[in-house]
């Protein structure tokens, strides 16, 4: 049997729903009060966003002598945050773009929640950089590259670092775009079952006067279709400029031409790793086990197997590579990952990202709705600890040994490191209570029922 037979046999959408089940099934946590179990997990990330707010006045107020960071490192949670953030920010558009191209009937249910997920995770990433800045008032006035009166006074165009700036920034803009774009049917169908004018109003400004002709659906198509070729690149190009940060470096343990393809697949890992957490948690709350179904989850993990998997080749690659290489100061780093005194760390990473996603090799598992929940949360885990790892070890043992000093996360460290995870569900809790959490006219289009129903678009 082909992949297309058999994904033509997958049930996309279980029970029997026809196109007004789906309208009342989506719209319905727009609608109507917020459940209990809403209120939970707002609450709950309401209050952990709020270590993050105190812990960022607290930088702002007092400076980033708060934090860990010692010379030699001067990379510490700040950049491992930002990187952990951007990695997150891969699956949405991976899902929306590159399985859109490749007419992947599966993703109608989750692509919406996962760009909305890169949305939060690139904005939610932007803020550690800023922070690192140290006087973040100044920040735009003298990074920016515009024409000023300072003369021959310019940001470095050599440096990844300003890579970085334009990468994530395109990035986020297109991803946006993106989302929005294909919001726009359902915005519609928001907008014609609302009953009260103001809102009515509010989602006839958003929809922008879409009315479900054929002149709307033939440009809606078009445009999408464009957007997901140009998205397509970015997601290899941001995650890959993100590692020249490290890789035209000559750090042992950064120098190195395994970073780009390596950080590309640990963000692919990392990203599909969060869906599933949020996912599950949407199934959860929302109750909607007919379109976020387990054949859904199943397919995001067999790629979480995949990309694990060429992970731990990758960190395989690069110890055999700094043993080949005679490079004794290689050597040396790589030792001290695996046995040093930031072993914990390394064998951490090394358990949630190697060892564990190894059980979706047996298919009872893969479709265990509390097992990959557990796993999720594990490999985004390992995932912090990689980016800790590569930071940290390299910096902390450099060429120069009377310069070696060890990093100690402070409490303002750990303070917006977790509370960056409540800025993140909070955006995303939100989201799911005031716009289409899944996109019905996709959902809609691959559906089989002989009853229809209503169809707005």
């Amino acid at each position: 049997m082909t992949t297309e037979a058999r994904l033509e046999r997958t049930p996309l959408v279980t029970g029997h729903k026809t196109y007004a089940d789906v309208n009342d099934d989506v719209c319905r946590p727009l609608e109507s009060w917020p459940t209990k179990k809403w209120w939970i997990a707002l609450t709950i990330a309401a209050t952990v966003f709020g270590i993050h707010i105190l812990s960022l006045g607290r930088l702002i107020t007092h400076g980033i002598g708060n934090l860990g960071l010692n010379s030699p490192v001067g990379w510490g949670s700040d950049i491992i945050n930002f990187v952990f953030w951007i990695g997150i920010g891969h699956a949405g558009t991976l899902i929306s773009a590159i399985l859109f191209l490749f007419r992947q009937k599966w993703r109608t249910s989750i692509n919406r929640a996962a760009e909305a997920m890169t949305i939060f995770a690139v904005l939610t990433a932007g803020l550690f950089p800023l922070m690192h800045t140290g006087r973040q008032w100044l920040a735009f006035f003298w990074l920016l590259p515009y024409p000023n009166f300072r003369g021959p006074l310019w940001v470095n165009f050599r440096s990844p670092l300003l890579w970085d700036v334009f990468a994530v920034s395109t990035y986020l803009t297109i991803s946006a775009v993106f989302w929005y774009v294909g919001l726009i049917p359902d915005l519609a169908s928001v907008r014609d079952r609302a009953k009260n004018k103001i809102r009515k109003a509010i989602y006839s400004v958003l929809s922008l006067g879409w009315t479900g002709s054929q002149r709307n659906w033939s440009h809606y198509e078009t445009t999408y279709l464009l957007l997901a070729g140009l998205s397509t690149p970015l997601v290899l190009s941001v995650h890959t400029i993100v590692s020249f940060d490290f890789a035209t470096s000559l750090l042992p343990g950064w120098h190195t031409t395994i970073f780009p393809p390596y950080f590309v697949a640990g963000a692919i890992f990392s990203g599909f790793a969060m869906v599933v957490t949020l996912l599950v948690l949407c199934r959860e709350i929302f109750d909607l086990q007919d379109y976020i179904t387990v054949n859904h989850l199943e397919n995001m993990n067999k790629i979480i197997l995949l990309t694990g998997s060429m992970v731990g080749y990758a960190y395989a690659s690069e110890f055999f590579m700094a043993w080949y290489s005679g490079n004794a100061y290689e050597r040396f780093i790589f030792i001290q990952r695996a046995l040093g005194p930031y072993a914990w760390s390394y064998w951490t990473m090394i358990g949630c990202n190697v060892i564990w996603p190894q059980l979706f090799w047996k298919k009872s598992w893969r479709r265990n709705i509390k097992l990959m929940f557990i796993i999720s949360i594990l490999v985004n885990i390992g995932m912090w600890y990689e980016r800790f790892v590569i930071i940290v070890t390299s910096l902390n043992n450099d060429f120069l040994p009377s310069s070696w000093r060890s990093y100690y996360p402070t409490l303002w460290d750990w303070g917006w490191t977790f509370g960056s995870f409540g800025m993140f569900f909070t955006f995303f809790l939100l989201f799911c209570r005031t716009l289409p959490m899944i996109a019905m006219s996709e959902v809609k289009g691959v559906m089989n029922t002989g009853h229809k129903g209503d169809h707005h678009g």
